[in-house]
């Protein structure tokens, strides 16, 4: 029988939030763990991975990630995915073209980067000196940084490890292109998979989204075979409508399945995981509508600075915005009815995630 939109929900919790495992089971189920800069109080990959891995601490992928089979990367977003899936997108066209001075420059510094192995941005300014240059929002950075950052989106540099939170760049060795079009369809369909299997059940217009995320950013160069890759998405996998709205998810799974129950455990989400990222989804399943106001001016906020939304019971009935001071955490709380559940169950729920968090927030 065709799900109803509760047994979508539950399915859609119980998938991404398995059992606990370790960190590398974890990124390979994931298969994409976005990344944000901000540290509220601690940044979005390591928020989305405590609830995955056992015995999490906050900035254990920065610190494991040289020996694992990862690499940092553009998918539909910036972010973590294994090396293998990341290959399929290489080599990349990139979103602008470069002068050919601008080519002597990357060659130099590849150059230079393939004798030192790996080097910090900082090293790459004192040998050069590029100067500065205007960023997006209107500061001035790094004329380096920005060589390098573009240079890893080409697929020139990949990120052998960060030091502090900074990414320290290697070279990458070049990735054949697909050998015909049978092997690029091959390419885009694996991916497409990926984005499927990350953030199903999932709305047709949800993943016509990501898919135009996907050619934006992750390959542009197949940007004329979004329609194409979609129709093949929909053929290879179940698609259902309920109450109007058409669903996919991956072949083989059953999202009416008896197995997929809440729980009783409480968890504060980051606002980029897979459960909260899909805004069209959310608002299906929960009825309102989450905002992400790190950028929005304070006195435009609803919810706060870094809202992380509160699951209980298979209900996001509020949000948390946390901060770690002097190794203690500060919690304040709001909820969607205007005031926290009755039960005495959901004190003990919200205290055992607050322990949680903090263990999560201390230093090994």
């Amino acid at each position: 029988m065709p799900p109803d939109l509760p047994a979508l929900r539950r399915h859609a919790v119980a998938r991404t939030l398995f059992t606990p495992t370790t960190l590398p089971r974890a990124l390979d189920k994931l298969g994409f763990v976005q990344a944000d800069p901000l540290r509220a109080p601690a940044r979005a990959q390591d928020l989305i991975l405590r609830h995955r891995v056992r015995d999490y601490r906050a900035g254990d992928l920065e610190r494991r990630y040289p020996r694992l089979a990862v690499e940092e990367d553009f998918f539909v977003n910036y972010g973590f995915l294994p090396r293998e899936l990341a290959a399929l997108m290489h080599p990349r066209d990139a979103r602008s073209t470069w002068s050919a001075a601008r080519w002597r420059q990357a060659h130099a510094v590849l150059d230079f980067v393939r004798e030192r192995g790996a080097v910090h941005p900082a090293e790459v300014d004192a040998h050069f000196a590029h100067g500065r240059v205007r960023n997006w929002f209107g500061g001035t950075g790094r004329a380096s940084t920005e060589l390098l950052d573009d240079m890893h989106y080409r697929g020139l540099l990949r990120i052998a490890r960060r030091d502090g939170g900074v990414r320290v760049y290697a070279a990458r060795e070049a990735l054949p292109p697909p050998a015909d079009a049978a092997e690029a369809r091959r390419r885009h369909d694996a991916l497409v998979d990926q984005l499927i299997d990350t953030y199903a059940p999932l709305p047709a217009a949800s993943l016509g989204q990501l898919l135009s995320y996907l050619c934006r950013g992750g390959v542009p160069q197949w940007q004329g075979e979004r329609a194409a890759a979609l129709a093949r998405a929909r053929a290879r996998h179940p698609v259902h409508r309920v109450d109007g709205t058409d669903w996919l998810w991956p072949d083989g799974e059953n999202p009416a399945s008896r197995r997929h129950r809440d729980d009783e455990a409480l968890r504060l989400l980051a606002p980029f995981d897979p459960i909260v990222w899909d805004r069209r989804r959310f608002a299906l399943f929960w009825g309102w509508e989450y905002r992400f106001e790190a950028y929005t001016p304070a006195t435009r906020r609803k919810l706060g600075h870094y809202a992380l939304p509160l699951l209980w019971r298979g209900q996001v009935i509020g949000w948390g915005n946390l901060a770690w001071r002097e190794g203690r955490l500060d919690a304040q709380l709001g909820y969607v009815s205007g005031r926290p559940p009755r039960e005495a169950a959901f004190r003990v729920a919200l205290d055992e995630e607050l322990q949680r968090f903090t263990d999560f927030m201390m230093p090994r």
